[in-house]
């Protein structure tokens, strides 16, 4: 192995010898002296805010400003003034002018994090940056100029991202001039067991108790399960452990009860995954999880249509007879006569040998206009987030939660279907 590479490994505390996660390295080292963009890609938790760490500090921009922004976690409203800064009175509330990441970043790095969720006017602004340096404060009309280093991440897919105009081709190409892939937990089955015994080490000493170990019968769980959440989830398991189980030798049984046997790599992590995001009939687009949420509501609202459609258009019954005294149990088949008039039902059994006949009541039928229920997927995810936002009393935060999307997303979507909440 590359000596430099086992230097930085031990300076960031990097562990693992799989061949992807070298060469990821080996290329971060490789562009670190240039200004050249970079794209890091990978599931999520795969470790990718290591990379941009390396690139800036073997760069010549070490001693500045290194700014890592997570451009997913600033509401949409906001992060043109976060990223570019503002002037006075530019929006309500600005009481003052303000700096931006890339004005104080100046001749240092900026990382920026999840860029598959800039807004597209946004988008705009970071390609003049990079194409020339200058940018403009929000509410302002001077151009300032900038001399920053942009290394870039996301866990989606920006091809597909393209294709559902969601991300701008042009910036796409810009930014990953060098692309870095970092691959996930799975494909680093080596790596596994090195990372727990790594992590179960940290977690004695910061809680003060012996380290867990795991059995040989332990070690192939371990690494044979398919770690969708990669490196985070690995860590979080390894803590969990740790601090709950008071045998610090850590069996098969052990281990499964915390490992989520109902995740797999095939579903649903393949959409998750690559992060696909879907175009509407709107202009806008729905996340893959909502939609998954849609078509599970579909589904069972089509079962329970086909049972009820199932006993309206049975044309026969049976009828059973109460056990008395002097009689036996028989059931007939029943022919129905219905009466439009009274309401009233007469029941002649078809068989020639019995002895009795009953009548009941019945509805008059009357016609009825059928309303066909929309299954639009753009209408039932607007009734979703409605009923969202009444659930927990309009706050978003939790309605975002209770969806399985983020909050930013939950913004977007009230604001494109026009909720009032």
């Amino acid at each position: 192995m590359n000596s430099k590479i086992q230097q930085v490994k031990q300076r960031f505390g990097i562990i693992g010898n799989s061949e992807g996660l070298n060469r990821a390295l080996d290329v971060a080292l490789q562009v670190a002296p240039t200004d050249i963009s970079v794209l890091i890609t990978g599931e999520s938790g795969v470790g990718k805010e290591i990379i941009p760490q390396i690139i800036h500090h073997y760069s010549a921009r070490k001693h500045n400003e290194y700014i890592a922004v997570n451009c997913g976690a600033i509401p949409e409203g906001t992060i043109d003034s976060e990223l570019f800064g503002h002037e006075k009175g530019a929006f309500t509330g600005a009481q003052g002018s303000r700096k931006g990441y890339f004005e104080v970043a100046d001749g240092g790095t900026i990382f920026l994090d999840e860029t598959g969720e800039l807004p597209l006017q946004t988008q705009v602004r970071l390609l003049r940056v990079l194409e020339t340096g200058e940018f403009m404060k929000v509410g302002s009309s001077k151009v300032i100029k900038t001399d920053v280093r942009i290394v870039a991440a996301t866990n989606e897919n920006l091809a597909q991202a393209i294709k559902t105009n969601k991300f701008r081709e042009d910036l796409f190409y810009r930014l990953s001039t060098v692309p870095i892939t970092l691959p996930p937990l799975r494909e680093r089955k080596d790596d596994i067991y090195l990372l727990f015994r790594k992590f179960a080490s940290t977690f004695a000493d910061k809680y003060r108790m012996p380290t867990i170990r795991l059995t040989d019968s332990a070690i192939p769980v371990l690494m044979n399960y398919s770690w969708p959440g990669n490196i985070r989830q690995l860590r979080n398991l390894a803590e969990q452990i740790s601090v709950i189980e008071k045998e610090r030798s850590i069996t098969p049984e052990i281990l499964t009860k915390y490992l989520p046997q109902n995740t797999s790599v095939n579903l649903p992590s393949v959409i998750n995954t690559q992060n696909y995001q879907t175009k509407s009939s709107s202009e806008g687009t729905m996340d893959n999880d909502l939609i998954f949420k849609l078509i599970l509501d579909l589904k069972q609202e089509l079962a329970d249509t086909k049972k009820v459609v199932a006993q309206l258009i049975s044309g026969k019954s049976s009828f059973e007879r109460p056990v008395e005294e002097g009689f036996v149990q028989t059931t007939y088949p029943q022919e129905v006569v219905p009466s439009s008039t009274t309401g009233f039902v007469h029941s002649k059994p078809t068989n020639d040998n019995v002895i009795y006949e009953e009548t009941y009541y019945q509805e008059p039928i009357q016609e009825h206009e059928e309303i066909e229920e929309s299954l639009s997927l753009e209408v039932r995810e607007k009734e979703l987030i409605i009923k969202a936002l009444e659930k927990h009393k309009g706050k978003r935060k939790y309605a975002a939660r209770e969806l399985g999307i983020s909050e930013r997303t939950l913004y977007r979507k009230i604001k494109e279907y026009e909720i009032k909440k």
